[in-house]
């Protein structure tokens, strides 16, 4: 029998299990099993070589949604780590490895907290869902994307959405994240004319073409922001042109940029400036167009209200609303009209060698989560 918290205990188990991305590696079979425990249908919904699954629990009234992934990056060199980064420990009170912050710790939590609630609560209102991929930290095509599309074909509803990614910065619930910037990238190559440098007139360099739109591009005001997004911003991220020659004029160049964009503009508004910043310059281009998302927002509201309360019930602080940081499958969610914010561990050390958190925050995120709950469909039983 563990001497162990039942979401520490949870959290080393699925931390013991090297799923890196895009493999599972028996976790989504550990939670499934919790699930079905306690009233849960569980629907599996593998696309390719990605395991999905969408459980549920309830009829009717609001869905709540518990959303994560159970994949995990690369552990970098096994000889840097403090303990082996699949066989995790409690070090003075710090869960040691991979997965401990991004995201099984939230995992475990989300289970645990539910269990609680279910427990007390065996005919709460509403529905209580889960939607768990294996496919978050690879290339995102097969896993929650994919669920999203299916469950919206049959007009599945998803009022609420809670994501586990790690949103705390200083301490548990400092932050929460209540949208994200939208991202796409351009891959563009502009053309010249190969030659050698003694005869520049005989050949045209397409760095010296490009340079004066990139440099416009690089200093463009493309929007002010609004008050809960910062202005959408243009990184320019590689940049290749040349044969390794010191008297050869290249023949074209390649450039690679990404926007972070806020609710202010959508993809095609920022397509269109590009294109025109391109044309204005006179290059002969071509240019390849990733979408990676739309920006979210959830406002103040019911769920938002919910969360800041549970949080300050359970850990005493007043949580800030965040939009920055990177993307997560809290885009994907949104497209289904659903309310999304992110709450989970501290983000210090994800991805790192060591990556840890304060066991015992793992205890409170669980009882934050059951909080929560209780405020959304327990406050009339």
């Amino acid at each position: 029998m563990s001497d162990l918290s039942p979401t520490l205990d949870l959290a080393i188990d699925l931390m013991s299990r090297p799923s890196i991305t895009p493999e599972d590696a028996g976790c989504q079979d550990v939670m499934i099993e919790r699930l079905k425990n306690i009233g849960f249908e569980v629907e599996l919904m593998p696309f390719g070589e990605v395991k999905n699954f969408y459980a549920k629990r309830g009829h009717s009234g609001p869905n709540l949604c518990f959303a994560g992934h159970t994949d995990v990056v690369p552990t970098g060199p096994e000889s840097e780590w403090t303990v082996p980064p699949f066989s995790p420990e409690i070090i003075d009170g710090i869960l040691y490895g991979r997965g401990a912050a991004d995201m099984k710790g939230s995992l475990a939590a989300m289970v645990t907290a539910v269990e609680a609630f279910v427990a007390e609560h065996p005919d709460h209102d509403g529905q209580i869902s889960f939607l768990i991929t294996s496919d978050e930290e690879g290339p995102f095509v097969d896993g929650t994307t994919r669920v999203v599309d299916a469950l919206m074909a049959r007009n599945e509803k998803v009022d609420w959405c809670i994501v586990g990614e790690p949103s705390s910065t200083k301490t548990l619930g400092d932050i929460i994240k209540n949208g994200r910037r939208g991202s796409f990238s351009g891959d563009l190559t502009v053309y010249g004319k190969q030659g050698h440098v003694a005869y520049p007139h005989l050949a045209q360099n397409p760095i010296h073409l490009a340079a004066p739109a990139l440099d416009e591009m690089a200093n463009a005001h493309w929007d002010n922001g609004n008050d809960f997004f910062p202005p959408t911003s243009f990184q320019i991220s590689n940049i290749h042109a040349g044969t390794g020659a010191t008297n050869v004029v290249p023949g074209q160049l390649n450039a690679q940029f990404n926007f972070r964009f806020s609710s202010e503009l959508d993809f095609d508004a920022l397509k269109v400036r590009v294109i025109e910043i391109l044309e204005k310059h006179n290059l002969r281009y071509d240019i390849e167009w990733t979408y990676n998302g739309l920006p979210f927002l959830t406002r103040p509201g019911e769920l938002v209200d919910a969360i800041v309360d549970a949080i300050q019930d359970t850990v005493d602080i007043t949580p800030e609303l965040s939009t920055s940081g990177g993307t997560s499958d809290g885009r994907f969610i949104a497209k289904m009209g659903t309310q999304v914010v992110e709450l989970g561990p501290i983000n210090a050390t994800i991805h790192q060698v060591n990556e840890h958190v304060d066991a015992e925050s793992l205890n409170q995120l669980s009882s934050i989560y059951t909080r929560i709950l209780k405020n959304l469909f327990a406050n009339n039983q």
